[in-house]
């Protein structure tokens, strides 16, 4: 059964609380999944084993080929030690903790429909004896450091969790944690409950903003995986606000449709002739070498540009691609591939039966060595007719790229509708 996530999720809500119409911007538009993704719900489950197995359930280890790594036993380590160390330390003070794995928490009191799954909540008293609850939350990302700090996402675990246990332990205080080994981060975040609850009054305006799809949009760092930033409008004039603001001078008059002297007689020389500057064309800044504080402050901008080209152009790719959209001065075409086998047992067997047995190193050896071991002719009589060639990836191109554009008459169906060019202005 397919996992169902909320709209106004807990680990999208830095995004919807200072874009509040991106939650609804963003539902036509497929939630892929990423290698990043699996990796990560992978070593989600083997954290549950861990604690599980620690708690003493009946649990069975999580297989899989491609993600079970070395590295992945040595951070789910990480998250599992430092669960349990909280767990013992509260028997300590006193109690017996009630630990929760992988506990879905409703918190729609906040934000209207709003749920989500939090990793591990655990219950119990503080050193003080006094009533505490423990949010934690294991992150397999090594690309973005996330504080627990005011984090948003730990935040409105913390507030579901409330509203379900609040009653248990008469619960004060409230610790969140990030665990995220392959950055060495393990940050936490201490909150009493009428601050937390406080901070979730605040926000229930946005969250209605944001589930009615209203508010203003604004772009910023939260739009990193927002599946709507490559048509965003806001984005789309941040990026090139910014390519304005850091990259180009205009001179006064610069566009002036009269910006020449016509009163210049037509008998003067170069030599004789007054200087008057062109100011019909844009004049950049000056070259030069570029401080390297100056550089310091033009990386965030370089970086949020960078990432908005990226995804619009993933996006009009896909639409050309796999929808067969047409797009002005670009075409599609097939990239290079390489030739391979069709029937590799019969590749063998043929191979054999007239002489060639050096075949294999580890692996059966290229088409490419076949044929240098051969001769060109005498594999060709041979293996000839299980040699294919599959199409290459497709990838948008300018128009004059000398490749032949492919023939998408026979794409699938379109299984999202092309967005209006007639959006409001």
């Amino acid at each position: 059964m397919p996992e169902v996530h909320a709209l106004l999720s807990a680990s999208s809500s830095k995004q919807w609380l200072h874009c509040p119409p991106s939650a609804r911007l963003q539902e036509i538009f497929p939630n892929a999944s990423s290698p990043y993704a699996e990796e990560g719900t992978f070593a989600h489950s083997v954290c549950e084993y861990k604690v599980r197995k620690y708690l003493h359930e009946r649990v069975s280890r999580p297989q899989s080929e491609e993600f079970y790594t070395e590295e992945i036993d040595a951070i789910t380590d990480v998250y599992a030690e430092f669960v349990i160390t909280i767990i013992e330390e509260m028997k300590r003070n006193g109690c017996e903790p009630l630990v929760l794995v992988e506990e879905r928490v409703d918190y729609s009191h906040i934000a209207p429909s709003g749920f989500g799954t939090a990793d591990m909540l655990i219950i119990g008293k503080d050193e003080n004896g006094k009533g505490l609850l423990h949010v934690c939350d294991f992150k397999t990302g090594r690309g973005v450091f996330v504080d627990a700090d005011h984090n948003s996402q730990m935040m409105l675990y913390a507030l579901g969790s409330l509203a379900a246990y609040g009653y248990i332990y008469e619960i004060e205080t409230i610790r969140m944690s990030i665990i995220q080994p392959r950055l060495g981060n393990i940050s936490t975040f201490e909150s009493t409950r009428a601050e937390l609850e406080a901070w979730g009054e605040s926000i229930k305006p946005i969250a209605r903003m944001a589930y009615e799809g209203k508010g203003e949009q604004k772009a910023g760092d939260w739009c990193r995986f927002c599946r709507a930033k490559p048509v965003c409008r806001a984005c789309a004039e941040e990026a090139l606000s910014l390519c304005r603001e850091e990259f180009l001078d205009l001179d006064e008059g610069a566009f002036a449709e009269k910006s020449i002297d016509a009163r210049a007689s037509p008998d003067e020389s170069d030599i004789t002739a007054p200087y008057k500057p062109d100011r019909t064309t844009p004049v950049f800044k000056q070259p030069g070498l570029v401080p390297f504080s100056e550089l310091e402050k033009i990386l965030p901008t370089l970086n949020r540009i960078s990432a908005w080209i990226e995804s619009v152009f993933a996006y009009v790719s896909t639409e050309a691609i796999n929808h067969g959209v047409p797009v002005k001065g670009y075409k599609v075409v097939e990239g290079r591939s390489k030739r391979v086998f069709s029937d590799t047992k019969a590749v063998v067997e043929t191979a054999i039966q007239n002489g060639f047995t050096d075949l294999y190193k580890q692996q059966l050896i290229s088409l490419t060595e076949f044929e240098k071991m051969m001769g060109k002719k005498r594999f060709a009589e041979l293996l000839g007719d299980f040699v294919v060639k599959p199409p290459g990836k497709l990838s948008l191109v300018p128009e004059d790229d000398p490749r032949p554009p492919v023939d998408l008459k026979n794409t699938p169906d379109q299984e999202f509708a092309v967005l209006s060019d007639h959006g409001e202005d």
